[in-house]
């Protein structure tokens, strides 16, 4: 099955009888690009949070399972390149696609409840921070998205290229309106002001909610880069039918390039990019 890769719902898979025309080698780098970085990227992620590099287990342990998903995501991307040699491979794509379609949107709009909470209701956020409730949130999502892999490879390939389009199209919308919803509240509370405090304290709280804006800012812009791009995509098909490669592969790769700002910002926010950036977000206040 394809996720929006010409009329059909794929985001992410290359289409088995690729030629050797311009857009099927964009496709076959984007992938090659996505698989090699993608999981070196996450890989080192991972390996940082194991290793106990990071501020903590229970308060990245969104972040951990995100960058798992990730990693499958990539896998994907290798699975879609060999189907072009090993056409029977296909069913391994049609199984990890639902992990595009519900996997990693759920863990990132955890992530975003998890800043929200964390800002607009800092209460809740405290009630709800032991690890054993971000255990069950990921144990749940892990139930979802096994779930969407074999709806994937049993039910959605056997839809119609209209019917699935549009699925697919829908649930971004959805996940990405919950991500933006957490996301402008948080920037929204970021940019008030607190309480009174005189001289030093107050000017390193403006200084913490300012680095802490421009993260969740960075964020949103990512999110609605992933999947408002494919959105817009999918729609121009479902209601136009038109088969327009170019805005396929440039939103596959918009899709693709994307998914690499929260990791990048993960590194930099542990200090593993310190030397790249210009601010540090190690200390922010919404991850800890």
């Amino acid at each position: 099955m394809e996720l929006m890769n010409g009329s059909t719902v794929n985001f992410t898979e290359a289409s088995v009888n690729l030629t050797t025309s311009e857009h099927d080698m964009l496709t076959i780098f984007a992938l090659s690009f996505h698989f090699v970085f993608g999981f070196l990227t996450h890989s080192y992620v991972i390996w940082i949070l194991i290793t106990g590099t990071a501020s903590g287990l229970a308060s990245e342990f969104f972040n951990l399972n995100l960058s798992v998903f990730e990693n499958i995501l990539s896998l994907n991307s290798l699975f879609n390149l060999l189907t072009i040699r090993f056409p029977n491979l296909i069913i391994i794509s049609h199984f990890l696609m639902g992990v595009v379609i519900s996997g990693r949107p759920l863990f990132q709009c955890l992530i975003c409840v998890e800043r929200y909470l964390a800002v607009v209701h800092p209460v809740t956020f405290l009630k709800y921070r032991p690890l054993r409730y971000r255990v069950i949130c990921c144990a749940v999502v892990w139930i979802i998205s096994v779930g969407f892999c074999l709806f994937s490879m049993f039910i959605l390939v056997l839809l119609t290229d209209l019917s699935s389009t549009w699925l697919c199209t829908v649930l971004f919308l959805f996940f990405l309106s919950i991500q933006l919803f957490c996301l402008v509240a948080v920037l929204r509370a970021l940019k008030q002001s607190g309480p009174g405090e005189r001289g030093r304290e107050r000017k390193e709280e403006n200084h913490m909610k300012r680095r802490a804006f421009y993260l969740i800012l960075i964020t949103t812009v990512s999110l609605i880069l992933i999947y408002l791009p494919t959105a817009i995509t999918g729609f121009h098909w479902v209601l136009t039918q038109g088969d327009n490669q170019e805005l396929w592969s440039s939103s596959k790769i918009i899709f693709f390039l994307a998914g690499f700002v929260e990791p990048i910002l993960f590194l930099h926010r542990t200090g593993k990019l310190s030397c790249l950036c210009s601010y540090n977000f190690k200390n922010t206040l919404i991850l800890q």
